[in-house]
């Protein structure tokens, strides 16, 4: 906003400059009657004119008679000498109304202006849009300082990470009684580096830890630092760590510390650049000679390893905290965070939303509940209840429905089938999560999908886990083939038949899951240029290593895509009965799974009744017409489904 005001004012300046040169250039009502320049003339050599005023090229006089008069010289170079013989008293003054400071100023105007909005420019480029920011101070920090008062986050608004919090505990004690751990030799940690994926809350505990400890916060991103110039990252960094020091104790919070913290000398290219160089000075002043007492470093990341190893050691980053996806009793506390800001119905247990969201994230958990609420407002309802959070956990899970799409009805059989191969077969294998929801509403880039989610938290997978999933993932093909024949098999396998390739070869080349080729590790090294990593390619199997690598992902596949063949052909009857379900429901859950399971029809879904396919597939049908061309789509697979 201050920037906006400044720049509203350069231009209101600029504006009333050019309006006074203007009016000075303006017509001007004569003072007395104007005579043409011919008049004028017959008028001096009769001895009419008592005396004139030359101003520029206007001629201003008096008659003898009194009469005052006005013309305009055309740059006659003889009208001097026909004064001076009809002895016309001359006077010579500047234009009306321009002194000698007005005619500089105009006559070097062009020239300011231009200067002036270079400069305007420059500051733009060089980050002058912010408060203290121009070309004097391109080197100075930008990093953003709040002061204890203004920091209302505390302990109380992070959920989900105890552990981490109690490893930073420890910094918030020591800013406030420092002596508590100095008299024992204790020293407060210089640095603390926050890792873990985004979206788990590492800058909120960073601006918790300052709100406990009431102490002031800078907050800075790492790419602040790095600039086109050669050397205003090192001046920006010697700058914060100066502002710093005038208010210890203090926290400074670097965010995305891997823009800047990179390995220095990798790649192809030479290492002094200007990265290299802000990397090289921040070093120096987190552990240089000069005491930084009271000033703590809290950096975040998701690249741990991308840092460079002089970043990390001791005496730097003193301790590094993870800040993990939360488990089922950290995404409930963190649900419970959210859902005070909205408000809720009875029925919302954040429990059972804890327990379907595996792998959620503290972000993704808040975008959940913001979903659930904007439902919850478009059906003008005064209170988010659970449906509004199932709907919201779908959306997010599986995509959003695309309702305009039409789909043939060979088209939905086609895919209804799939889908139902997928389930029945992920029913019926062992160590499988269980089925939580089967569709053919097409959502985001797929044509249908088979929801599977775990019953708990799960951290590792075994042999026999990881190939049920390939099973599974076989089941929509094969169903295919087995309804409507081989030839008939669609391109909606593909990724199916990506994503159990890849499970097998990490069994076999990464986790040591092949009894033939042992627990060794095969896989080649895919480390990056830019990380510093080799550029040539290294050969690590001979020829007939990777020749049985190939026959073993082979064999598994093949006996997997065996065993799911043999369950669906078993089934045949709950297959059809599946099928059928979602041609006529389009969206079956748990309970009319289970119905079929049992070899029972099953009952039609909650919403059903209220919203029934048929009309949606009118609505579809009147909004989005036909598709344009009947060719297959080469898009991902109908069954695109999420193991999280």
């Amino acid at each position: 906003m201050h920037s906006f005001l400044k720049n509203i004012l350069l231009w209101v300046v600029i504006a009333a400059v050019l309006m006074s040169v203007f009016n000075n250039f303006g017509a001007r009502k004569p003072a007395g009657a104007q005579l043409s320049y011919t008049q004028f003339i017959e008028a001096v050599h009769n001895g009419q004119v008592k005396e004139v005023v030359i101003e520029g090229k206007a001629v201003k006089g008096i008659t003898s008679a009194g009469q005052k008069f006005i013309t305009y010289n055309p740059n006659d170079p003889h009208l001097i000498d026909d004064l001076l013989e009809n002895k016309v008293e001359i006077k010579a003054e500047p234009p009306e109304g321009q002194s000698l400071l007005m005619q500089i100023f105009i006559s070097w105007f062009p020239m300011l202006l231009l200067i002036g909005v270079w400069i305007f420019f420059m500051r733009q480029m060089q980050g002058g849009g912010s408060a203290g920011r121009g070309a004097m101070n391109f080197g100075k920090s930008k990093a953003r300082l709040m002061e204890e008062d203004k920091i209302k986050v505390t302990f109380r608004d992070v959920a989900g990470c105890d552990e981490a919090i109690e490893e930073v505990q420890e910094v918030v004690d020591f800013l406030k009684d420092p002596s508590k751990f100095q008299k024992l030799g204790g020293r407060i940690p210089k640095g603390i580096l926050m890792v873990g994926p985004p979206g788990t809350g590492k800058t909120l505990i960073a601006r918790a830890i300052a709100g406990e400890a009431k102490v002031p916060f800078f907050t800075i991103s790492g790419s602040d630092f790095v600039e086109m110039f050669v050397g205003v990252g090192a001046s920006r960094v010697r700058d914060m760590f100066e502002q710093a020091k005038k208010h210890a104790p203090c926290i400074v919070f670097i965010d995305e510390i891997d823009a800047v913290g990179r390995h220095r000398g990798a790649g192809l290219g030479g290492g002094h650049d200007e990265r290299e160089q802000t990397l090289n000075q921040l070093l120096v002043e987190m552990d240089g000679f000069e005491g930084n007492e009271g000033i703590i470093i809290i950096a975040a990341t998701n690249r741990p390893d991308v840092l460079d190893p002089a970043l990390l050691r001791p005496g730097r980053f003193d301790r590094q905290v993870t800040v993990g996806l939360p488990d089922i009793r950290g995404r409930e506390q963190i649900l419970k965070v959210h859902l005070r800001k909205v408000p809720t119905a009875d029925d919302v247990d954040p429990k059972v939303i804890a327990r379907g969201t595996p792998g959620f994230s503290g972000a993704d958990l808040a975008n959940l509940v913001n979903e659930a609420s904007l439902f919850a407002a478009r059906a003008n309802k005064k209170l988010v209840d659970m449906s509004d959070l199932e709907k919201a956990k779908d959306k997010i899970l599986m995509g959003v429905e695309r309702r305009s799409m039409v789909m043939s009805d060979e088209e939905k059989r086609m895919t209804a089938y799939h889908e139902a191969g997928h389930a029945i077969v992920g029913l019926n294998v062992p160590e499988h999560d269980p089925v939580y929801k089967v569709s053919i509403m097409p959502r985001g880039r797929a044509l249908g999908i088979t929801m599977f989610l775990p019953e708990r938290d799960q951290y590792s997978a075994s042999r026999r886990k990881l190939e049920s999933q390939i099973s599974s993932l076989f089941g929509g093909r094969i169903a295919e083939a087995l309804i409507f024949g081989s030839e008939a098999i669609t391109t909606g396998a593909s990724n199916d038949i990506e994503r159990a390739t890849d499970i097998a070869r990490n069994m076999v080349t990464k986790w040591g899951l092949s009894e033939k080729l042992g627990p060794l590790a095969y896989a080649e090294d895919e480390g990056e240029v830019f990380l510093g990593r080799s550029v040539t390619q290294h050969k690590s199997m001979s020829e007939a290593t990777a020749r049985e690598i190939d026959e073993e992902i082979r064999a598994i596949i093949d006996r997997n895509y065996e065993r799911a063949e043999r369950i669906l052909k078993e089934n045949m009857d709950k297959l059809h009965l599946m099928a059928e379900a979602l041609v006529k429901y389009e969206t079956i859950d748990r309970d009319q799974i289970d119905a079929i399971m049992r070899g029972e029809t099953p009952p039609p879904p909650k919403d059903w009744e209220d919203n029934p396919p048929a009309a949606k597939g009118k609505a579809r049908e009147r909004d989005g017409g036909k598709l344009a061309s009947g060719a297959p789509n080469p898009t991902p697979s109908p069954a695109a489904r999420s193991y999280r």
